[in-house]
């Protein structure tokens, strides 16, 4: 996953960092600094933190995993 977070629109409410501490966190009282790579076992707090956004400055990219093509069983 990738997660992009529009500073300039970050009003420091520090919902994300409520919801997911391990992806983002404040430094000080209004600088959000934040992990663009999260592990995708914190996608679910990544998403809530995204929807929780007062000004929605924070975009995730759910990127999928690559499969490789199921080989043909032999008949």
């Amino acid at each position: 996953m990738k997660v992009v977070v529009d500073l300039s629109r970050c009003e420091g409410y520090a919902q994300c960092a409520f919801l997911a501490p391990e992806a983002f966190r404040m430094h000080g009282e209004e600088a959000l600094m934040y992990d663009p790579n999260p592990d995708d076992a914190q996608l679910e707090q990544v998403l809530r933190a995204a929807a929780a956004c007062p000004v929605q400055a924070i975009l995730v990219d759910q990127l999928e995993a690559g499969h490789a093509p199921a080989e043909a069983s032999p008949s």
